[in-house]
């Protein structure tokens, strides 16, 4: 994307909100994983562990988000070379989550432009769920 040409190491990304996970989103990642994990969708089970009244979200979904982000800033999923995440923080059904990043380096490459990026994705109003890094081409 013709921004991210043009991109300077301190350049902050366009942010892109995830208006409301659905609960339901949930559970199909949940069955299509296999993921036995009952916070997924067990809301009793949620409760019992203090977690509140509302599925979590697997962190994979929600690093997910920030693949797609950066694949819409870029025009292809194949421009990800490397995605690297730490999750630090729940997301849960009805969320709003903001994804984000900052660029910290810009060279070139037989490849062409390659852009390295600090990412983030924070839960709008709570705080950060994940952070991480990634190295994309432009």
């Amino acid at each position: 994307m013709t921004s991210l040409q043009a991109a300077t190491v301190g350049t902050e990304l366009p942010p892109r909100t995830i208006t409301g996970v659905r609960d339901e989103d949930i559970r199909i990642v949940a069955l299509v994983l296999r993921d036995p994990n009952p916070i997924h969708y067990d809301l009793k089970e949620v409760a019992r562990l203090g977690l509140g009244d509302r599925a979590v979200n697997q962190g994979g979904a929600t690093m997910a988000y920030i693949a797609g982000y950066l694949a819409e800033l870029t025009g292809s999923r194949a421009a990800i070379k490397k995605l690297s995440c730490s999750f630090r923080g729940n997301v849960f059904a009805r969320d709003d989550v903001t994804i984000g990043g900052t660029v910290t380096s810009v060279t070139s490459s037989d490849e062409g432009q390659l852009v390295g990026c600090d990412v983030w994705a924070d839960v709008v109003g709570g705080k950060r769920a994940i952070t991480g890094s990634a190295l994309i081409r432009v």
